[in-house]
């Protein structure tokens, strides 16, 4: 299953002023708290192991993961069990209304059309990971219902 590509959002009425991996940063925020709290998957950890340590190491940030490691996709094999399932809660969300892009543009101060200007940051990272942090909690609290609410 394909949760996101960062090609989904790189054309239409994307800004001209901004490079096309700018449509892989709120993805890769997504992506870069699952693989560092531990919810990737086998395969996954085996594959890019080395670049799952600099991501740990913030040296690689979750949209240059996304890029240059799973070329641009994120896909139910990239996650575990739990991963997948919350993924599905929160950042899929209930037809398709993802409480994370609700996260998101409420942390950053952004909506639909100037959400690709968030730079890919740990800075920016570190603004957001709270607010995963306490959607998880809760969700996990609910006892891991099918959506986040």
């Amino acid at each position: 299953m394909k949760y996101d590509d960062a090609s989904w959002h790189s054309g239409g009425d994307f800004p001209s002023d901004l490079p096309e991996a700018a449509g892989a940063t709120h993805i890769g925020m997504f992506l870069a708290w699952l693989l560092r709290k531990g919810y990737a998957s086998e395969e996954l950890l085996e594959d890019a192991e080395d670049e799952i340590e600099q991501l740990h190491n913030e040296q690689l940030t979750g949209a240059q993961f996304l890029l240059h490691v799973l070329d641009e996709k994120f896909t139910s094999q990239d996650l575990n069990d739990e991963g997948h399932a919350f993924t599905l809660a929160y950042y899929q969300g209930e037809d398709h209304d993802s409480k994370f892009v609700d996260d998101y543009f409420a942390s950053f101060g952004v909506d639909e059309q100037s959400m690709y200007g968030v730079a890919d940051s740990w800075e920016h990272f570190h603004q957001i990971a709270p607010m995963i942090d306490t959607r998880y909690q809760a969700w996990v609290a609910a006892g891991r219902p099918q959506y986040v609410v």
